[in-house]
């Protein structure tokens, strides 16, 4: 049996379903390979932002040069003090210029690239998630998916925001040393002396705050996890009256939410107090030893004033690469996240040389197919039939069949495991997809309605259907007179999912759409499940016009719905088990007759079609 990257396929689907983690390594070479692969196109604007940080920090380490100059060079000028400080003026407003200039420049340009790293990786990814396989989406969290599109693609261009600035950063602090043991090695090396207190208490306070955070995220997730349930089942909520118990089991975790997030921000500000408390004790060591050796005469005062800026800048820069390491883990967590989805292999795609589908053929042929979504757990089980251009075949049996799995090989969602399955004569790997989404229409027992007008919902495979198509489809399907009593008619519109309509409306809409589409085949899969009897024989009504010369396949459950079908396939168990006319089946004596005759409604209403089957034939 020949089943393909499904293995595979399954691992990457279990690693996007686990539990999302905040944060990853500080530094992941493979994260920042694929990153800059995204950023390639901004190279040049990228070195631009780099000269600009550069040209600011310089700026930055000369504020305290030039003080220093003024304060020891004008006081040493005798007369010439005034012409000194008026040059010293002129250097320090060019000095602001630049620092200014350059400042918005990096804002200007990293704000530019930041914002279009979000649109590239957002279209990269929601690209790649409209061409692959169902059998991916179908292993994957929605909510997951989205967290993704969202959360992880700011977290990449929160670091590439940062990153610019932290190179800055990086290039302040060591220039601050730099220029401090300059000025004076003996107090500088009093100065940097609290440096590994700093480190110490860094030590010991990441791991408990890391911790502290990720309890938050948790239970934040947590508690947004059951207001979202809470919400979307307060129906049987009231009914069941839990009002009280899920209140109290709210509360509950919404106090241990309110605790984890104080603890988390007790960790968050411990930090700057410890570092303000650092800056102060290097003020006072420049103050208290850098005054006495200028008492001594072996220190100017211009230096002691300058080392007093610097120190105050001195753990800026140190506080702000703090926050960047915790920046920078997430973004590495995000960006495994985001370039796992977006490596997920494409499993059914056009064969190249791939051809297109010829409109004028809508026969249907399943050739010894076997096929399952897991491994060695097959749902249909060489089944072989055929469907003539122009033919109304239904498929009946027992939930798990097989039945939906069938129409969902015919559109190619998924790709079989063993035999082939022939559309308008062509194995549909060897087809294009679009040919072949424009050969057959689909309506589902869930219909599916997007955002937007009525019209421009029931046109959504066509969009260049006229109005006059589109009300001609809806009077085909008894939507027409539903439609005219809404607000505004065909262009009123409908938020997503139209919950303003009903079920019934909702599926007469999803009948419309696909005979808009006006394709060789049309697939209904339980499409009339949830429409009334009155609706359902309206809808089979305008069908048996509208279905003349198009190939159909029908799935129900109800079997008074499938007797006008030319032939009926009865599925069991991933095989076929019956084939023929309404009238042959019946004076065949088999399962779909012992059905029809006992007046069960719907295949459903039996729980195990095998021992009916043999309490039928032994009584």
């Amino acid at each position: 049996m020949t089943t393909g990257r499904k293995p595979a396929l399954a691992v990457v689907g279990a690693q996007v379903s686990r539990d999302e983690e905040l944060f990853g390594r500080a530094f992941d070479r493979w994260v920042i390979a694929r990153f800059l692969v995204h950023l390639a196109p901004y190279r040049a604007r990228i070195a631009l932002a780099v000269i600009a940080v550069l040209f600011f920090v310089a700026t930055q380490l000369m504020v305290p040069l030039i003080i220093r100059w003024a304060i020891d060079d004008a006081l040493a000028a005798g007369d010439g003090a005034r012409v000194l400080l008026v040059v010293i003026m002129g250097v320090f407003f060019s000095v602001v210029v630049v620092n200014y200039v350059s400042m918005f420049l990096l804002e200007s340009i990293v704000g530019r690239i930041a914002g279009h790293l979000l649109f590239d990786l957002r279209r990269a990814m929601y690209a790649h998630l409209q061409v692959v396989s169902l059998g991916f989406m179908d292993q994957t969290e929605v909510g997951r998916l989205m967290s993704r599109l969202q959360g992880d693609v700011y977290a990449l261009q929160e670091f590439l925001e940062s990153s610019i600035f932290a190179i800055g950063d990086l290039v302040l602090l060591v220039g601050i040393i730099s220029v401090l043991l300059l000025l004076d090695v003996r107090l500088a090396s009093l100065t940097l002396a609290v440096l590994p207190v700093l480190i110490v208490v860094r030590m010991v306070w990441l791991p408990m705050a890391r911790r502290a955070f990720l309890h938050a995220r948790e239970t934040s997730s947590a508690v947004n996890a059951a207001l979202a349930e809470n919400v979307h089942g307060i129906r049987a909520i009231q009914e069941l009256g839990r009002e009280g118990v899920n209140l109290d089991l709210f509360e509950e975790m919404a106090a241990d939410n309110r605790n984890a997030h104080l603890r988390a921000s007790r960790f968050a500000n411990v930090l700057i107090p410890v570092v303000d408390l650092l800056t102060g004790c290097a003020m006072a060591i420049v103050v208290i030893v850098g005054g006495r050796l200028v008492l001594d005469d072996s220190l100017d005062i211009g230096v002691m004033v300058a080392f007093l800026f610097y120190v105050q800048r001195f753990f800026d820069p140190i506080r702000s690469l703090s926050i960047q390491y915790s920046i920078m883990q997430r973004a590495m967590a995000a960006g495994h996240r985001i370039f796992e989805v977006l490596d997920v292999d494409v499993e059914v795609r056009d064969r190249p040389g791939a051809i297109k589908l010829d409109r004028n053929n809508g026969a249907v042929e399943f050739e010894n197919v076997t096929f399952g979504y897991v491994e060695d757990q097959p749902v249909l089980k060489d089944v072989s039939f055929q469907v003539k251009d122009g033919e109304t075949v239904a498929l009946v049996g027992p939930t798990g069949s097989g039945k939906t799995s069938a129409m969902a090989l015919i559109h190619r969602f998924y790709d079989v495991w063993e035999g082939s399955v022939r559309v308008g004569g062509h194995d549909v790997r060897d087809v294009t997809q679009d040919s072949l989404g424009h050969h057959v229409a689909m309506v589902l027992q869930e219909p599916y309605l997007f955002t937007g007008t009525v019209f421009e919902n029931i046109r959504y495979n066509r969009t260049g259907a006229s109005r006059h198509a589109v009300a001609e489809a809806a009077r085909a399907v008894g939507a027409h007179d539903f439609i005219m009593n809404l607000p505004k008619g065909y262009d009123t519109l409908l938020d997503q999912g139209a919950a303003t309509l009903s079920l019934g409306e909702r599926q007469l809409l999803s009948f419309a759409r696909a005979l808009v589409a006006d394709t060789p085949i049309l697939v209904l899969d339980e499409a009339t499940a949830n429409v009334d009897s009155y609706t359902e024989l309206k809808i089979q009504q305008a069908l048996a016009r509208l279905l003349e010369g198009r190939t159909a396949l029908v799935i129900a459950h109800r079997l008074t719905t499938i007797r006008g079908a030319d032939r009926i396939i009865v599925l069991q168990d991933g095989c076929i088990i019956e084939e023929g006319p309404h009238d042959e089946l019946m004076a065949s004596g088999g399962l779909y007759s012992m059905l029809y005759r006992m007046n069960y409604a719907s295949f459903d209403d039996i729980g195990n079609a095998g021992s009916l089957m043999s309490t039928g034939e032994s009584t």
